[in-house]
């Protein structure tokens, strides 16, 4: 049984777009990175998932400089008519804008997209560090704006760590109508046993609001390695907590390609997805990506 992919979590980029690409070399949550600092068009892209069973994608927003969001998303088009690649767009648009309508009203004309991600992720190590505070989904300007996004039919791609899923699970019972895509699983990123136990009780809390789905994406993101033993764990636990029908699968390649080729990093989710049914198998690596991002 092969099961074909929907990889609902990936980039492309030309590096002179990306601030922090193109500018001085920081210190990231995912370790060295000298390696991807460069274009990664979507010919590498393609040539990296031939062979997989990757059938469709998901581009989702990589940091451009914010005033450039429709700018990614043209980008991102042009890519797709060239080659059929990506089927989907998830664009950036700052909820924290006085008015966020203008925004979204440009991103609707592009026919690609389907929702909108903006980091929320905070945490006490800066170099894990991305909103600029921890509590931006009681912002009332957030909110205000937040609310605009079903009016658009967009998702909410959410990022997360445990201490905010909280708030982050107060957010999705205020505003029911809007699909949110937990990101990575929640960034398990406190690997002690303890900080598992921390992780599994908040995603339990983010679990109860029936409008929340999980990505079993980036999970080499705070250990650096493609570990098939930590995804399987990682993978187990998110499915016991969502179901295996809010479970869907990202590559976040290339950021994954740091550590680890394409084709190996597939065979570590098919792996740990081995116990599970096919028709579980197939919701969680294509049918739930399909649906959540409306892909044909």
């Amino acid at each position: 049984m092969t099961v074909p992919i929907i990889d609902a979590h990936h980039h492309i980029w030309r590096q002179a777009d990306l601030p922090w690409l193109s500018g001085p070399m920081v210190p990231r949550i995912f370790g060295p990175y000298e390696s991807v600092r460069r274009d990664y068009p979507i010919k590498e892209y393609l040539a990296d998932i031939a062979g997989t069973g990757v059938v469709k994608s998901v581009y989702v927003q990589a940091n451009w400089a914010p005033a450039q969001a429709e700018d990614e998303v043209a980008f991102v088009e042009q890519a797709a008519k060239e080659t059929g690649w990506p089927h989907a767009i998830v664009g950036y648009a700052n909820l924290l804008d006085d008015d966020v309508r203008p925004t979204l009203d440009r991103l609707k004309t592009h026919s690609l997209v389907r929702g909108i991600r903006m980091q929320l992720h905070w945490h006490a190590n800066e170099q894990y560090r991305f909103a600029r505070r921890p509590d931006l989904v009681d912002d009332a300007t957030f909110r205000r704006n937040f609310s605009a996004l079903a009016d658009y039919g967009f998702s909410f791609d959410l990022q997360v760590f445990a201490d905010q899923m909280v708030g982050a699970a107060r957010l999705a019972a205020d505003f029911p109508q809007t699909t949110f895509i937990l990101q990575h699983a929640g960034m398990l990123e406190d690997l002690s046993d303890a900080g598992r136990v921390v992780w599994r009780q908040a995603m339990q809390v983010l679990g109860t609001q029936p409008n929340v789905v999980s990505k079993l994406s980036a999970l080499g993101t705070f250990i650096h390695r493609n570990d098939p033993a930590h995804i399987a764990w990682v993978v187990k636990e998110t499915v016991a907590i969502f179901g295996a029908d809010r479970c869907l699968f990202g590559s976040n390649f290339p950021i994954e390609k740091i550590w680890t080729d394409y084709r190996p990093l597939i065979e570590a989710y098919r792996s740990a997805l081995e116990g599970y049914s096919e028709s579980e198998q197939r919701a969680m690596l294509h049918d739930n990506a399909a649906r959540v991002y409306r892909i044909g």
